[in-house]
């Protein structure tokens, strides 16, 4: 009954946390570390929650920000070096890069290795649909949200089913652009901090 209580209070609280989102506010990129406690900013006004049609644009923009195009130019040298002998999208893997709708796929890891690899998506995703996901893993599955460098971040890390090894999910939503990232057994210090830094800063 209490993890119930408790799933129901971190529902709530994610969403008053997405309610009080507001523009996009300048801040560097923080560690990869969820330290931050949750900010608040002011009300938006309603928005259009329909779903975005295609862009005939090589690269879509939503509220100014430009969606990426390129895996490695997001990372700072730092995440990059920690992920040197990672292969970057084999083709092993399936579809990677940019996708019809403007979405980058990037997917590091080695076809030969068991469990070892990072999947992240960029991608357009309005207000409206955010909180929902984001509401539904925080009720329904344990996800932990706070709210660093002006967006939502939300998080969770278990044990690996097959391996002794740890995986993950994290997902940054801000500016109506989620950043949503699965691991296995591969998590680079400040990898999704280093994204959220190249997009808005």
């Amino acid at each position: 009954m209490n993890a119930r209580l408790a799933a129901a209070a971190s529902a709530l609280l994610l969403i008053a946390v997405l309610a009080g989102c507001g523009p996009a506010s300048s801040g560097g990129g923080q560690g990869a570390g969820g330290t931050e406690k949750p900010s608040t900013g002011s009300t938006p006004e309603p928005e259009d929650t329909s779903d975005p049609s295609p862009s005939p644009s090589p690269t879509p923009t939503t509220k100014g920000v430009v969606l990426p195009t390129d895996c490695r130019a997001i990372l700072s040298e730092d995440v990059l070096s920690q992920l040197d002998d990672i292969p970057l999208n084999d083709k092993a893997f399936g579809p990677s890069g940019v996708g019809d709708d403007g979405t980058l796929t990037c997917i590091w890891g080695d076809p030969q290795a068991d469990t070892t690899n990072l999947v992240t998506k960029i991608s357009a995703m309005n207000r409206g649909p955010a909180l929902d996901m984001l509401n539904a893993l925080v009720a329904n599955e344990g996800f932990t949200c706070f709210t660093p460098d002006g967006g939502t971040r939300c998080e969770k890390t278990w044990q690996n089913e097959q391996y002794p090894v740890t995986d993950g999910r994290t997902l940054f939503w801000r500016d109506d652009i989620l950043i949503d990232t699965r691991y296995s057994n591969l998590a680079p210090n400040g990898y999704t901090s280093s994204i959220v830094k190249s997009l808005f800063d």
